[in-house]
């Protein structure tokens, strides 16, 4: 299993500093990362030639690969033009940092719906959008991988669905996160079966839907065990798991969200982000040893 089975995470949880978040991950035996911010900046807003040039040559020190980039791309209104406009220069961008760092993988939404409105009158525009980002990544032979996300077009299973349906298209996948359809009110075994045959890529992040609240993995309502066994034992499925443990309050957590951050977590689980990744990655390792 060891060998199909790759632990990933999204390290700006330890710490804003790059430096800090590799020494981390290395000293507890990972050697992959999900590239979402670094040094307080956020991926997509480094260029290719900043990437080459400052975090390049650490990854290499440390000796850590990148298993997807966390880009905030659909992260944005869909009634929004102008910021539509800028988040395609962006994937071109983050294309080009995903050869450079050969990785395939570049996380997406599917756009924010107004509040109030029903999502459904918004499938046209959103498939259109997501068609051009999708017509980017082509281009590059990378491979979008879209998050289930609060608030989004595809947050429940069924509309992600749509969506993966609607792409037919290798270079368009899903990335599973358990806690955010625990929050949708979703049932994440029925949004498993729904969405297995497009599932390219795994979020450990676990949650409760009495408050909402993140807690470690395999204590909420994810199912995470239930369905990692499933996965790996029945269905075959090969790739990471990528630790986003929101166990703390993080520097960079007030750009992911659009409500207040403590909504999500209500109070820091660890004395620091170190601490509350070690607990999810050794929480992770727990339940991949039982199966």
């Amino acid at each position: 299993m060891k060998d199909r089975i790759l632990i990933s995470g999204f390290a700006d949880e330890i710490s804003s500093d790059f430096t800090k978040q590799l020494e981390t991950v290395t000293k507890l035996g990972m050697s992959y990362i999900s590239l979402r911010s670094a040094d307080g900046k956020g991926i997509a807003d480094y260029t290719e030639a900043e990437v080459k040039e400052t975090l390049l040559p650490r990854l290499e020190q440390f000796q850590v690969k990148v298993s997807s980039l966390g880009s905030p791309i659909g992260k944005v209104g869909v009634e929004d033009e102008e910021g539509f406009e800028k988040q395609k220069k962006q994937l071109e961008e983050l294309c080009r940092i995903g050869r450079l760092l050969d990785c395939r993988y570049i996380r997406m939404f599917s756009f924010f719906i107004p509040e109030g409105k029903n999502p459904e009158d918004y499938r046209d525009i959103v498939l259109r959008k997501v068609r051009e980002f999708l017509a980017v990544a082509k281009k590059y032979d990378m491979i979008l991988i879209h998050e289930n996300e609060k608030e989004i077009y595809g947050d429940t299973g069924a509309r992600c669905k749509e969506l993966l349906d609607a792409m037919g298209d290798e270079h368009f996948r899903a990335a599973f996160d358990f806690a955010n359809f625990v929050q949708c009110g979703e049932d994440t075994e029925a949004c498993w079966e729904l969405l297995r045959p497009y599932i390219a890529y795994i979020h450990i992040k676990d949650a409760v839907t009495a408050n909402q609240e993140n807690v470690v993995c395999g204590t909420g309502e994810g199912k995470i065990a239930l369905l990692l066994k499933r996965a790996i034992t029945e269905e075959g499925y090969e790739g990471f798991l990528t630790l986003e443990p929101h166990l703390v309050l993080f520097d960079s957590l007030a750009s992911l969200e659009t409500t207040e951050a403590e909504h999500i977590i209500k109070e820091n689980k660890a004395k620091d982000g170190a601490e509350g990744y070690a607990m999810q990655y050794h929480a992770l390792c727990g339940i991949l040893d039982q199966i």
